[in-house]
């Protein structure tokens, strides 16, 4: 077994492979970016080497800087983590040339996967079924939209290098087919560094199905059961779950029997996961499924497998890779109730899930969820920051029960006591997707999400009484309720009338200023304007219970810099406490302008000076976390100054300046 490795990776995956190190008693080294110095796995690690500049290609795309720190702190193999550079053939073979261990697959079956047209016409010679679609060389606009009309429409593009749904674009008419191409080869060249694509047939009611596959340098190869993850937004992976629901026997004999072929066909080592596309328009069929694509790597959502079979993959890939046969025979893997794992980032789901900046001023994650266990992945802490130059993830949140319902009410319940204050994120959009009648009933595919949107994204209320509580809170009063300090317990006491206690507090568009009277050790009144409430605090745990007239609330508080976040069940509500010596200038965005959601590069300017555009149309394409983000006019206008096309931008960077147009000029667009 190895004494020491290096990760060459970040974030939680980074944390998830030191930790199965440190529980084997392996040495591990980590490496970061300039924007990653104070990072989790930094600190987790017991070394850790500074490999370049904020950007993955200054940092963890440097093959050369990495295969040097291992050298240097005298790792004797590189465990890739999952994106990056853990499926690039040339970084093996650089890695292996170096005389050191690549902790994965050897180069030559990630080239034979890692090109999905190749690797469908193995898949086919080797027996294994295929999606119909074109999988050839030629890439001239005519030759594929040409295909994509032999195929017939709908039709899938898709990037043949890469995966994460970045190059891919359902398209629905020949008119739109130009456009899609067009925009899925510049995303894939961006993510990938190939703009080369592959035209599929689209499948009405896809559910994504895929086997986790284990391999060894000693011609064994298995299958750990499948995995769902049918729910999907823009291609990408929302929520995860094992096994598949309604899978019947005879389908997952198919499935699993396929995937090992696939595995054995390229004499596959490692831990990688066979992707199959399942059409469910009448149920789950054993010839109703085909081979997408192959990953060869570990997934980011392995650790649903290891809930429902007590294993540790990260374990087997070290003991893979230091030349050990596989630790258990197929018939020795077992199958145990139910996992579901859910992605929770920073975005934004009521504006288009637009990817969030910001400090994690509190994070507390629940430590237990009713009948069922609760395993929590994440690569942050309190007080750290989302950068806009990685993957906006804060945490996988891993639940395991006896069964898919109870794990789905463990997920809620999970989600709904996950507390973050710093930047908005999708956990009240996942909570929703876990009760979600239709993926209850296992009534799932790939589109649920987009055809239920409106139902998922819905603003939720501040509940009665965390104003209340904020207010509270933000005078010190409340250490009234919890303190045995006898001097503390006389704050508020007065022989006279009880003095009021002002408090100024911030919401969206306004500024109120409360009186607070202490009425009795944990009773208070509170007034604004004209209205007058009498409330009671009381502790609650970690949290407190405020009860009055409408009032009924158990919440928790936190400070955080400017500001109160009270947080709810899944509600987080911020207000600001004013510093009553800064001037106050947010004035916010001119109408006349647009500016930048996020930082991010100009990647097409769509529209020119002097055009006239009608409320929707795109004027440009912002590229941001790896992904691309059409941003469209807010109103009719006329351009009078865009951001030149390859420009660099910051958050609330002015992109766009409109004048007045006549109503008359408008109709001739």
């Amino acid at each position: 077994m190895f004494s020491r490795i290096l990760i060459a990776n970040r974030g939680e995956i980074a944390c998830r492979v030191i930790r199965t190190a440190q529980k084997m008693g392996i040495g591990t080294v980590a490496v970061y970016s300039d924007a990653d110095a104070d990072a989790l796995h930094v600190a987790m690690a017991d070394e850790a080497v500074h490999i370049g500049g904020s950007s993955v290609s200054e940092s963890y795309l440097r093959a050369d800087r990495i295969i040097q720190a291992a050298i240097d702190t005298g790792a004797e193999a590189i465990h890739p983590g999952y994106g990056f550079l853990s499926e690039n053939p040339g970084f093996v073979d650089a890695v292996v040339k170096a005389g050191l261990v690549f902790i994965g697959p050897s180069a030559d079956s990630i080239r034979a996967m890692g090109l999905k047209d190749a690797a469908k016409r193995l898949m086919e010679k080797a027996g294994v079924p295929v999606v119909p679609g074109y999988h050839g060389e030629a890439q001239e606009l005519v030759v594929l939209a040409s295909k994509a009309r032999e195929i017939g429409y709908p039709v899938l593009i898709k990037a043949r290098a890469g995966g994460g749904g970045k190059g891919m674009r359902k398209v629905d008419s020949p008119d739109d087919f130009a456009e899609a191409l067009g925009s899925a080869r510049r995303e894939a060249k961006s993510a990938f560094g190939d703009d080369r694509v592959l035209v599929e047939k689209y499948v009405s009611k896809p559910r994504h199905i895929e086997v986790q596959v284990f391999g060894d340098n000693h011609g064994n190869a298995v299958h750990l059961y499948e995995r769902d993850c049918s729910l999907q937004r823009r291609h990408q992976k929302v929520i995860e779950e094992a096994p598949a629901p309604d899978i019947t026997p005879e389908m997952r004999a198919a499935m699993t029997d396929a995937a090992v072929k696939a595995a054995k066909a390229i004499h596959y080592s490692g831990a990688g996961t066979i992707e199959f596309i399942v059409d469910a328009s009448q149920g789950l069929r054993p010839d109703g499924f085909w081979f997408m694509e192959m990953n060869t790597r570990l997934q980011v959502e392995h650790p649903v497998t290891e809930m429902i079979t007590g294993l540790d993959l990260v374990e087997w890939q070290l003991r893979v890779a230091a030349g050990d046969p596989l630790p258990l025979t197929q018939a020795q893997i077992p199958l145990n109730g139910h996992a579901v794992e859910a992605r929770l980032y920073a975005e934004d789901p009521a504006k288009g899930f637009l990817p969030a900046i910001g400090t994690l001023h509190h994070l507390a994650f629940p430590a237990a969820v009713r009948e069922g266990t609760v395993r929590i992945e994440t690569g942050v802490r309190p007080g750290d920051t989302i950068s806009p130059y990685y993957d906006p993830m804060i945490a996988k949140i891993v639940v395991h029960a006896k069964d898919r319902a109870t794990a789905l009410q463990a997920m809620e319940d999970a989600l709904l006591n996950t507390e973050i204050a710093g930047t908005v994120t999708n956990a009240a959009f996942l909570a929703a997707l876990a009760r979600h009648p239709g993926f209850a009933a296992g009534d799932v595919d790939t589109g649920l999400i987009d055809r239920d949107l409106h139902s998922l994204v819905v603003p939720v209320a501040m509940p009665a009484g965390a104003k209340e509580l904020a207010v509270l809170y933000a005078s010190g009063l409340l250490t009234k309720v919890t303190s045995d300090d006898p001097w503390t317990a006389l704050r508020g006491y007065s022989h006279l009338a009880p003095p009021q206690y002002p408090v100024t507090l911030g919401e969206p568009g306004h500024t109120l200023r409360y009186g607070i009277t202490v009425l009795d050790d944990d009773r208070f009144e509170v007034a604004v304007a004209d209205a007058t409430l009498d409330l009671r605090v009381r502790r609650d745990g970690s949290g407190w219970h405020i009860t009055g007239k409408g009032i009924n609330l158990r919440a928790k508080t936190a400070a955080i810099p400017q500001g109160i976040a009270v947080i709810a069940r899944g509600v987080v509500a911020i207000f600001a406490v004013p510093d009553p010596l800064q001037q106050a200038d947010e004035a916010g965005g001119a109408g006349d302008r647009l500016t930048a959601p996020m930082p991010g590069l100009v990647k097409s300017v769509r529209v020119s000076a002097g055009d006239l555009v009608r409320k929707g149309q795109v004027l440009l394409v912002l590229e941001a976390m790896k992904m691309e983000h059409s941003i469209t006019a807010p109103h009719d206008g006329k351009i009078a100054e865009i951001v030149n096309e390859g420009a660099q931008v910051k958050e609330k960077t002015a992109l766009v300046r409109f004048e007045e147009a006549e109503v008359a000029a408008l109709t001739k667009i």
